[in-house]
């Protein structure tokens, strides 16, 4: 499933870092805070190999949601301050704070990422930014990939992401398909809890 890391606090700067580290996360921070609503396509590949499918819906500010394709028991969603995952087959659910997740980088657009991300080497036209906690490595980190794009909010579209645990255990999302700015009800966010068979929000 999805790997969970923290990108609430800063990191150490790496040395020799292209200059043009701090203007690529200024305008990963101008993408990030220009959405409104994003829906998209996604493909999750863990560890394994194993590839899960759904379309992710995602609004500001704080809300996001995971929706797995038809015959997939797993739903995740991010609403008040918290990030839960729903097994609806054995009946689990599960949070996490937002704050401590690598949805946080995405759902609060007012924090600082010059703070707490740094740019990683990647091909030309693509502008890697990765989030970790060295004070807590068992919270992993993440990377979140995204293209230059004129068209796109800020001139640039989130492209997914990869994510390691504190075992190295590999996540990656990958986004298609992307739709900005269109209406999400926040009834989009609503979900019905497997223990008690009630929606939640």
């Amino acid at each position: 499933m999805l790997a969970f890391v923290t990108a609430a606090v800063p990191v150490v700067a790496q040395q020799g870092r292209p200059a043009s580290g701090a203007g690529d996360i200024a305008a990963v921070q101008r993408h990030l805070q220009s959405l409104s609503t994003l829906t998209a396509d996604f493909s999750q590949t863990d560890r394994g190999g194993r590839v899960l499918t759904g379309v992710l819906t995602l609004k500001q500010p704080g809300r996001i949601r995971f929706q797995y394709a038809r015959g997939v028991p797993l739903l995740i969603v991010a609403e008040g301050g918290a990030l839960t995952f729903i097994d609806y087959q054995v009946r689990q659910v599960q949070r996490w704070p937002i704050r401590n997740s690598p949805l946080g980088v995405l759902l609060d657009p007012s924090r600082n990422l010059a703070r707490f991300a740094r740019v990683v080497p990647g091909p030309p036209g693509v502008v890697s930014v990765e989030a970790r906690d060295p004070a807590h490595p068992e919270y992993g980190r993440i990377t979140l990939i995204l293209a230059r794009r004129p068209d796109a909010p800020a001139g640039l579209t989130l492209q997914g992401w990869v994510a390691l645990d504190s075992q190295n255990n590999r996540t990656t999302v990958r986004l298609s398909g992307h739709r900005y700015g269109a209406p999400v009800s926040d009834g989009a966010f609503r979900w019905t809890d497997p223990r008690r068979g009630s929606p939640r929000s």
